[in-house]
């Protein structure tokens, strides 16, 4: 009995996990959505503060390190692997042509739609295996560096741009 209630509780604490890191996930991709909802192009094209990156190329930059988690995370090929030399290898203001900001918002409701999709078919126990990033001698020396973790990253790094952005709009 009592190891029955082990594999329970242990099943149980892995579907909390889970479903933290993908409520959090979800709840930084929405408030990005409702900021992209109420900056003007003029408050995209500006400079979060001076010197800085523009809100067109963190919007990009949060486009190209979503998508890139296609591969990572075993869904399948990059929508727009073009952003990376864009918005990932090369600075703002680098002289890149980049894409309209409607096009970019296009971009970001579709990779975001699509990681939802497969996102939310994933099997609980699929979360806990390696990413595509890191080798299985590496991943057999630290589990953590798992699918999980890697949502958990990149929800980290949406809301720290997502920060940035703030500073954009004028309300």
């Amino acid at each position: 009995m009592q190891t029955q209630n082990l594999a329970s509780e242990n099943n149980n604490t892995k579907t909390v996990f889970i479903k933290m890191a993908i409520s959090a996930w979800d709840v930084y991709n929405a408030r990005v959505n409702k900021l992209l909802e109420t900056l003007s192009d003029e408050e995209f094209l500006a400079e979060t503060a001076p010197g800085r990156n523009t809100g067109i190329y963190l919007l990009g930059h949060l486009i190209a390190v979503n998508d890139a988690l296609f591969p990572i995370l075993g869904f399948g090929e990059r929508l727009y692997p073009e952003l990376d030399k864009i918005f990932v290898s090369s600075p703002d203001k680098s002289g890149h042509e980049m894409p309209s900001i409607n096009e970019l918002k296009e971009y970001w409701s579709k990779v975001n739609a699509k990681l939802s999709n497969h996102i939310g078919q994933m099997r609980e126990d699929d979360w806990f295996t390696r990413h595509n990033n890191v080798s299985e001698e590496d991943f057999l020396k630290e589990p953590h560096r798992n699918k999980l973790n890697i949502i958990i990253n990149r929800t980290s790094h949406t809301s720290y741009h997502l920060g940035q952005l703030a500073y954009l709009s004028k309300k």
